[in-house]
């Protein structure tokens, strides 16, 4: 019966059609457990572990981030992201001993997973390919994402339903190791000319490691073979303009430390980290949208936002990846 399902109790409870910011007290429980035990968060009743572990090193004197203050993290930013994550695979970036260690790709679904949690089978999926993926539909599946050891979070750009038609199609500035911050900036810099010359919407991100990353929403219909040559098209002339530091040479190590403008990310099952999500990185930095106006601000910094001051910035500056949501469009033909 509908009327079950402890999230739509959770919902009623609160008066929200969707899922709500989840209150102070429900966050405050998580302290409230040892090491370990069963967490109600989002209406559900989760099983938490190794709570103080450390899953971060800390950065610049500070003390690392434990899981406890990622799931507290997780659960806060869950209602925001929630509508990049719904309806879409998701590719889990795994790193069950912490960001420190060696993590590992996990698509497949495991069978310990709880009944409740949204999932998708890929009719498409050969047999000795991930089948079945998790589907963030409501916030207490990311947070159990969380718990499972996922510190990053990797969204399909297409939908479950329409898994050929892409609803983003993404620029990833890729540096090499001879690019530093300044030289991905002026490439950040010409690709907004470049957008606001076409009337494109487009939203950018830090990565929260050593790049920058576009998201240009699409109406859904055209395949990853046409966003991906018209993402091609787009880099290649911003390339063209300063041709010595970016090199189209797909192995790194071809590459004369020069970056890459990846268009090759526009594919079936190819993925950016979702905006918000941590990376395995000293203070847990996030991959944090960004207004195209501070690639101007000499304080910003790839991986300089992290679990612990994105919460207060979303809060001052709202969701500053939002018109990827709100404005599909048509991509224009480039001349």
């Amino acid at each position: 019966m509908p009327n079950a399902d402890p999230l739509v109790r959770y919902r009623r409870k609160r008066g929200f059609g969707r899922p709500p910011e989840p209150p102070d007290e429900d966050l405050a429980a998580l302290y409230d457990l040892g090491k370990a035990g069963t967490w109600e968060i989002f209406g559900r009743q989760l099983r938490v572990t190794n709570l103080d572990k450390t899953l971060f090193p800390g950065r610049d004197g500070e003390e690392p981030v434990t899981k406890r203050e990622f799931l507290r993290y997780t659960a806060a930013i869950a209602p925001t992201l929630l509508p990049y994550l719904t309806g879409r695979a998701l590719n889990l970036h795994r790193y069950p001993d912490g960001a420190g260690t060696k993590g590992f790709w996990q698509k497949e679904l495991p069978d310990h997973a709880p009944d409740w949690l949204p999932r998708w089978t890929n009719p498409e999926a050969d047999p000795d390919e991930s089948q079945t993926y998790l589907v963030v539909d409501e916030p207490a599946a990311l947070v159990w994402a969380a718990n499972f050891g996922a510190l990053e979070w990797h969204p399909w750009t297409s939908r479950v339903d329409h898994p050929h038609r892409p609803t983003y199609a993404l620029i990833d500035l890729d540096p090499g190791h001879n690019t530093d911050w300044q030289d991905l900036l002026i490439l950040a810099r010409l690709h907004r000319t470049a957008f606001e010359h076409l009337g494109v919407c487009a939203r950018p991100k830090v990565t929260g490691r050593r790049g920058i990353q576009i998201w240009v929403p699409v109406v859904a219909g055209p395949d990853f073979g046409e966003t991906r040559a018209w993402v091609e098209r787009l880099s290649r002339t911003v390339g063209a303009v300063v041709p010595d530091l970016v090199s189209w040479k797909w192995q790194r190590s071809e590459r004369g430390g020069r970056a890459r403008l990846d268009y090759t990310q526009n594919a079936i099952n190819k993925t950016l980290v979702a905006p918000y999500s941590p990376r395995p990185g000293a203070g847990a930095p996030v991959s944090a949208p960004i207004e195209w106006d501070e690639l101007d601000d000499p304080e910003l910094r790839p991986d300089g936002f992290t679990i612990r001051d994105m919460p207060a910035r979303l809060a001052a500056r709202g969701d500053l990846f939002r018109d990827v949501l709100e404005h599909p469009q048509h991509l224009p033909p480039l001349g």
